[in-house]
């Protein structure tokens, strides 16, 4: 069995961090899976062995969640960014226009794919302050005919995350929640649908979850390709085509480890607590490190700071990589330093990196 400290200090974007525990028992359960004879990876996704762990893993989801029990869960493949496109395919109709709240990159691209469907509008932007925080509700303004409002939940290149999310009354609200779902308690209840690439918080990468509300359903575009519609995969149980089944596997497995660590409170404690380190050691710092996000906006999962040059960030992340950290480097399209400090990142490994920060200062300042 590996041990922790083995162990890179992984602060990936995602694909990233997996509970220890979660390896372990996958490694342990990889050539014979309960008495099978054969992995998880060999079954048929029609077999009672597979369909078990496939139900089973529905089930965790929505006990975490708190998701209602009409909700349809489905795991389907492409990631978040066929989600872009499948949304207003099948919920944009005519006559309609879909609200985008635009706090990032991905909820650009978001809206991007939206234009090619139908009439869209920007509820809000930040762009004009480099994404550098979440808007005042107060700040949203939703126009007659809205088919729905889009947010993206966290920001994963700027660092900044919704942490109350608006009250659209009659308008359906849907969620791009990919780089924080599972990180704190939400109300399911409020969104129409919610959906999440799980390469950050829910299991490795080839398996996207939609959360779907059946109302949503009942005004979907039917003149949609089969494997677009989300009533092909709500009908089929996820399975109309063979399913990514060792990544629906591994997300059942870390939906177990979720349940141990206290469900979503604990979860939410342990990633506050590991976020204050990193953001402290950002603060206290007298401007050597600045933080890109305001305060009020500030990321759980995705740290985001400068150095006072990029050649002192180049020091700082060669020095970094030398001791054993990997990921720090921010997104290529705006560089700077990033630490994503999703659940399954350990509390010692984000104290070592607040260590190295104070450290790395010390002999730099």
């Amino acid at each position: 069995m590996l041990k922790q400290a083995q162990r890179a200090y992984n602060f990936n974007a995602g694909p990233s961090a997996l509970p220890l525990a979660v390896l372990e028992k996958a490694q342990q359960e990889l050539v014979d899976f309960k008495g099978t004879g054969m992995s998880v990876m060999e079954l048929s996704h029609r077999s009672a062995a597979y369909e078990q762990v496939h139900n089973q893993a529905i089930a965790s989801l929505k006990e975490l969640m708190g998701i209602p029990e009409e909700y349809h869960v489905l795991f389907l493949q492409g990631g978040a960014s066929t989600q872009f496109a499948m949304i207003p395919m099948n919920f944009l109709p005519q006559g309609k226009k879909a609200g985008y709240v635009v706090t990032g990159s991905w909820s650009e691209k978001a809206l991007k794919e939206a234009k090619m469907f139908g009439d869209t509008y920007t509820i809000a932007s930040t762009k004009e302050t480099n994404h550098n925080r979440i808007p005042k509700l107060d700040e949203l303004a939703y126009e007659e005919n809205t088919a729905y409002v889009h947010v993206t939940s966290n920001n994963t290149i700027f660092g900044t995350e919704w942490f109350t999310f608006p009250d659209t009354g009659d308008l359906p609200l849907i969620a791009d929640m990919s780089s924080d779902i599972l990180s704190h308690p939400i109300d399911a209840s409020k969104f129409a649908m919610i959906y999440a690439g799980a390469q950050k918080n829910l299991g490795p990468s080839g398996v996207t979850v939609a959360i779907v509300r059946p109302d949503m359903l009942e005004r979907a575009n039917e003149n949609v390709p089969t494997m677009l519609r989300y009533d092909t995969h709500v009908k089929n149980n996820s399975l109309y085509n063979t399913p990514p089944t060792f990544g629906i596997y591994m997300l059942g497995l870390v939906l177990e480890w979720a349940k141990e660590q206290g469900g979503l409170a604990g979860i939410e404690k342990m990633n506050r607590e590991k976020a204050a380190l990193i953001y402290d050691a950002i603060d206290q710092s007298e401007g050597f490190y600045k933080g890109h996000a305001e305060k009020d906006s500030r990321s759980l999962m995705n740290i985001t700071f400068r150095l006072a040059s990029e050649e002192l960030e180049k020091e700082f992340l060669a020095e970094a990589k030398q001791a054993g950290f990997v990921g720090l480097n921010g997104h290529r399209s705006v560089g700077g330093c990033r630490a994503s400090t999703y659940n399954a990142v350990p509390y010692e490994t984000c104290k070592a990196l607040s260590e190295f920060m104070i450290n790395f200062q010390k002999k730099n300042a």
